[in-house]
């Protein structure tokens, strides 16, 4: 017998595929690595000093302060 949170998912999964939907399944890095995170500051590193990093970090930054009429 299916216990109660299997049955609302069900209903969900139901729900969900009549509104014309599926299910998508994705893999993706594990962040609480050592590896990953080792991957990471090495990545950093790499980009340390790159001027084409500096010019999108400039652009991110001035793109962050554009936020009038969000909710």
């Amino acid at each position: 017998m299916p216990s109660i949170r299997e049955s609302r998912v069900a209903r969900h999964r139901e729900r969900m595929r009549a509104a014309g939907l599926r299910p998508v399944q994705f893999w993706v890095p594990d962040t609480r690595s050592p590896e990953f995170t080792a991957q990471v500051r090495q990545q950093c590193q790499n980009l340390k000093g790159d001027p084409a990093e500096a010019e999108v970090l400039r652009f991110t930054e001035d793109a962050a302060t554009h936020i009038e009429g969000w909710k």
